[in-house]
């Protein structure tokens, strides 16, 4: 399994970045995937989650109305729309998939993530 996730970069505090996370290798035929985040010196975070059939979500308190998961069956890839961005959404963004569906999921394979810098 390959994760590449795309679409990081550096944008000023108010504006809006997608980022995207193609699979190859096999399907996507896991039931949760999700985005995950590292600020530096900090430990990795939980940011998002969707159910791959039927689109439920979830995400962490701080992105929550700001930040929308989604996914494309027929692309086999998984998106991140971040608006809204603040300095503290400054972090290396990995996606990953074959999650457990709770508050802190657990995933077996993880793409080598994205940069997104926000300036204030």
């Amino acid at each position: 399994v390959q994760l590449q996730a795309s679409g990081g970069g550096l944008v000023q505090a108010g504006g809006s970045l997608r980022l995207s996370c193609a699979a190859s290798g096999r399907t996507f035929s896991w039931a949760v995937v999700g985005w995950f985040r590292q600020a530096p010196r900090k430990e990795r975070e939980f940011v998002a989650a969707i159910r791959w059939s039927g689109g439920t979500t979830r995400y962490a308190d701080s992105v929550k109305g700001r930040f929308a998961i989604s996914r494309d069956n027929a692309k086999i890839t998984m998106f991140l729309e971040m608006n809204s961005l603040k300095p503290e959404d400054t972090a290396v963004y990995y996606c990953a998939v074959a999650c457990s569906w709770g508050d802190q999921p657990d995933c077996d394979y993880w793409g080598l993530g994205t940069l997104v810098t926000v300036s204030s």
